[in-house]
């Protein structure tokens, strides 16, 4: 069995074919959680959870729409518009999707630096709403005793800052920072989420490193298609190539290979490893 922890079935990339989707990763033995990245997607990600029995969700306020006031980012037609008017976190009506039995996180929450503002004042009032937005969203995952899906990009000093003074734990989704960074997670109990941009990314060292017991397989879809199944792939808007997460099977592969393992012992301590955090 594998498990794909960091899926977005429920973005409109799948409209026209959720169902042959899911149908596949039902037929591949997969299990998967979905994940949401603002209300609307945290609430459709919970209801396709409780529509199919192979599949859980997480929800949560994606660190760029909390900031969205002081960026400006072209839309994605995949998610239906990347940034959105929701830049305060309503816990009430978090809290309430997760009253489902199938919410076993929150996330996709953390920090995002990577789109910077003109001016450094809009900048450092980004920085400050994400952190906020971040820190109340880590409250609610303490009080309903869920781990966390986090999301970082050039941000791993604030966000390792963040959880040292928290007992949050979690995954680092998405996993592109170097061997001492990834300690420093480790050492505060987190997983790191390893995907497909390993074929794009030089990471190997970490991969080779981390503890097997402390690594996810992830495929972000419908982003970061894992190289070798890119022929394989459905073309989707402007030649945009859509991943799934029956894809998953070559982020296993390529983490076997790296480490001299077989495929097998991959799939199984991984499949272990996600168990154990979200408690399915």
């Amino acid at each position: 069995m594998l498990i794909d922890t960091h899926s977005h079935l429920s973005f409109k990339a799948y409209d026209a074919d959720r169902e042959e989707v899911v149908k596949r990763t039902r037929e591949a033995g997969m299990i998967c959680i979905d994940v949401g990245t603002k209300y609307e997607t945290s609430k459709r990600a919970v209801e396709l959870a409780e529509k199919n029995e192979n599949i859980y969700a997480s929800i949560g306020l994606y660190p760029s729409h909390a900031s969205s006031e002081f960026q400006k980012i072209k839309t994605d037609s995949e998610e239906g518009e990347l940034l959105s008017s929701e830049t305060n976190f309503d816990k009430e009506k978090y809290k309430e999707l997760a009253k489902s039995k199938k919410v076993v996180a929150i996330g996709e929450v953390g920090l995002d630096y990577y789109y910077k503002p003109k001016t450094n004042l809009k900048f450092e009032q980004l920085k400050q709403k994400q952190k906020e937005v971040f820190i109340q969203q880590l409250e609610l995952a303490e009080e309903l005793n869920l781990p966390m899906i986090l999301h970082c990009r050039m941000a791993h000093n604030d966000v390792l800052e963040i959880l040292s003074k928290s007992k949050n734990v979690g995954v680092v989704h998405c996993f592109t920072g170097n061997w001492e960074e990834a300690q420093k997670y480790l050492d505060l109990g987190f997983y790191l989420g390893i995907n497909g941009i390993i074929f794009k990314f030089d990471i190997d060292e970490v991969i080779k490193k981390a503890p097997l017991d402390k690594l996810l397989l992830e495929t972000d879809c419908p982003y970061l298609t894992p190289l070798p199944a890119v022929a394989l792939a459905k073309e989707g808007p402007e030649g945009y190539v859509r991943n799934e997460p029956t894809f998953v099977k070559h982020v296993a592969q390529r983490i076997a290979e790296l480490r001299g393992i077989s495929f097998d012992e991959v799939a199984s301590a991984t499949t272990t490893n996600a168990k154990k955090l979200f408690k399915i």
